[in-house]
C-alpha cells in the first residue's frame, strides 16, 4: 500500500469511499465477492433501497396520465427529477429537456427511428460505438442514407481528429454519433468533436452511458443535440430507466414514426387525423415508469454527495496501478502473460480496461475459459466484444479482406463466425473500476490472474459453444 500511495498520492483524496464500501456496499464483503464490472453496471448503496420503499410506502402514486391525486403526485415526482437530470449536466430548461427511456439503447432508437434520413444526409459513426448506436445505420438505410466509418487506430484504438475531420468535411451533412468513452477500451475521445461536426453542419449523437460514472457533461460548454444515458450505469439503481436529453430545437425536427398513449394531444379514429403533443411527452411512450423515476432524482443527489471528481481521482489511480501491474506479469520465461487492447497509461481514458491471457507459447487464453474460472472465485468481470464490433475488430487486427466471406455466408453460432474470419478467440476480458473499488480489490484479482495462468497452457476441452459475442 506504501508504495501505490507514493506513486498515486491522490488517492488519500479519496479515502471516504472506503468507509462507504464497509458500511452502504458493505454486501461485497460481506459475500467475499470481487467487483470488477462497473462499465455493465453500477452498485447501488444501501441508502437507495431504503429511499425506494420509504417513499412506495409512504404515499400513494398512481399513473401520471390523469389528474387525481394520486396522479399528481406521481407527475410532481417525475417532473421534478426530470429537473434534476437537467440540473446535473448544467443544462438549460429552455434550451434541453430529459425524455424518460428504458436505457441508453432506447435514447438511440429515439433518435434512429425519427431522425429525417434522406438521400440527401448521410450517418456518420466511429468504429468504436456500441452496437446500441451501430444499429442506427438500419434506420439510415430505411432513409437512404449513406452509413461512414471512422476507424480507430491501433495500437490505443483511438480516432484520429484530421481522419474524422476529412470523413465530415467530404461528403452530405446529417448525424454524427460517437461515446465519450469507449465500453471495451476506455478510451475517452474528445468532446471537442461536437463542436466541431456541429461546425461543419451535423447533428451530433452522444453516447455517455461509459463517461457519466466517473466524468462530468456540462451542456451549458458542450451542446450536442442529444445525449444517450443510462442511469444504472451511474448508481446501479433503477434499472429500467434512461434517458435521452435532447436539445429542444433539434427534438423538434424529429419526426416520429407513429404515436401511442401518452405522445399525442388529440387523435381522431373516425378521420386518420393526430397532432403529437408539443414538448417530450411526444417521445414517450405509455405510462412511463414514475415508481422508479424519482429514484434517479435520489440517485443524482447520491452521486453529487460524494463527488464525482473524487471517484474520478480514485478510479484514475487504480486504473492506472491495474495497468502496470498487468504489464509486469511474465511467465518463468520472461514472455508476457497479458496483451491490453487500447491506451496502457491513464491519460484520456476511463477505468475500463480490456485485455487477453496469454499462456507460454504466446498464445491467447480462450475467453471461455476465463469467464468460468474468474466466476468460480467469486469475481465478477466480463468476457467477449462488449457489444462493440468495429473497436474487437481493431483489436484483433480484422480487416475488410478478412470479413469478405461474412458477405455471402450463413452463419449458424458465434464458433463458426470466428472460425470463418480466423480469429483465435470471441473477444476479451474486460476489467473495469468504480464507486467503491479499492486496494485490495485489484490486488486481489492480480494474485488471482498470477496464480490460474503463469506457465500453464489451458486445457479447453469440454468448453461449451458460444451463442453469441
Amino acid at each position: 500500500m506504501s508504495e501505490f500511495l507514493a506513486e498515486f498520492p491522490e488517492y488519500r483524496d479519496t479515502v471516504k469511499l472506503d468507509a462507504l464500501r464497509d458500511t452502504e456496499y458493505g454486501y461485497l464483503d460481506e459475500q467475499g465477492h470481487l467487483y470488477l464490472d462497473y462499465t455493465g453496471a453500477g452498485l447501488a448503496a444501501r441508502a437507495q433501497y431504503r429511499a425506494h420503499t420509504e417513499r412506495l410506502t409512504g404515499k400513494l402514486y398512481g399513473n401520471p396520465h390523469s389528474v387525481n391525486p394520486t396522479s399528481e403526485a406521481s407527475t410532481e415526482l417525475v417532473e421534478r427529477t426530470r429537473a434534476r437530470v437537467l440540473a446535473h449536466f448544467n443544462a438549460s430548461p429552455d434550451e434541453y429537456t430529459a425524455v424518460f427511456t428504458p436505457n441508453a439503447t432506447g435514447a438511440a432508437r429515439l433518435v434512429g427511428e425519427a431522425y429525417p434520413f434522406t438521400r440527401r444526409t448521410r450517418l456518420v459513426l466511429t468504429f468504436d460505438n456500441h452496437n446500441s448506436v451501430n444499429g442506427l445505420r438500419e434506420f439510415a438505410l430505411r432513409g437512404r442514407a449513406r452509413t461512414v466509418y471512422v476507424p480507430t487506430r491501433a495500437p490505443e484504438l483511438r480516432v484520429d481528429t484530421s481522419a474524422l475531420t476529412d470523413v465530415l468535411m467530404h461528403g452530405r451533412r446529417g448525424l454524427f454519433a460517437y461515446p465519450a468513452q469507449s465500453n471495451f477500451s476506455g478510451v475517452r475521445h474528445p468532446l471537442d468533436w461536437i463542436g466541431l461536426a456541429q461546425g461543419l453542419g451535423y447533428d451530433v449523437l452522444l453516447d455517455a452511458a461509459a463517461y457519466l460514472p466517473t466524468g462530468t457533461l456540462d451542456l451549458s460548454v458542450v451542446r450536442p443535440e442529444f445525449v444517450m444515458v443510462s442511469w444504472y450505469k451511474l448508481f446501479g439503481y433503477p434499472t429500467g430507466v434512461g434517458c435521452l436529453v435532447a436539445r429542444r430545437d433539434a427534438l423538434a425536427r424529429l419526426v416520429r414514426p407513429w404515436f401511442s398513449g401518452g405522445t399525442i394531444q388529440a387523435v381522431s379514429v373516425g378521420m386518420p387525423w393526430h397532432t403529437m403533443a408539443p414538448d417530450e411527452s411526444a417521445f414517450e411512450d405509455g405510462t412511463v415508469n414514475f415508481l422508479t423515476i424519482p429514484d434517479v432524482h435520489f440517485g443524482l443527489d447520491w452521486l453529487t454527495g460524494i463527488g464525482v471528481d473524487v471517484i474520478g481521482t480514485r478510479v484514475r489511480c487504480l486504473t492506472g496501478w491495474l495497468l502496470e501491474r498487468l504489464s509486469l506479469l511474465r511467465h518463468s520465461d520472461g514472455t508476457p502473460m497479458v496483451r491490453v487492447y487500447g491506451p496502457v497509461d491513464t491519460k484520456d481514458r476511463g477505468g475500463t480496461v480490456a485485455f487477453n491471457f496469454l499462456d507460454p507459447n504466446g498464445h491467447v487464453v480462450d475467453e471461455r475459459l476465463v469467464a468460468n474460472e474468474s466466476t468460480a472465485a467469486g469475481i465478477s468481470l466480463r468476457t467477449g466484444c462488449f457489444c462493440n464490433p468495429g473497436v474487437g475488430e481493431g483489436a484483433f487486427d480484422v480487416d475488410q479482406r478478412a470479413l469478405k466471406p461474412l458477405r455471402d455466408a450463413k452463419i449458424s453460432s458465434m464458433d463458426e463466425y470466428i472460425h470463418l474470419i480466423g480469429l483465435p478467440t470471441a473477444g476479451a476480458i474486460r476489467v473495469s473500476l468504480g464507486l467503491v473499488s479499492t486496494v485490495d480489490d485489484v490486488a486481489r484479482f492480480m494474485a488471482f490472474a498470477e496464480e490460474t495462468y503463469r506457465d500453464r497452457v489451458p486445457d479447453t476441452t469440454g468448453l461449451p459453444p458460444r451463442d453469441r459475442c
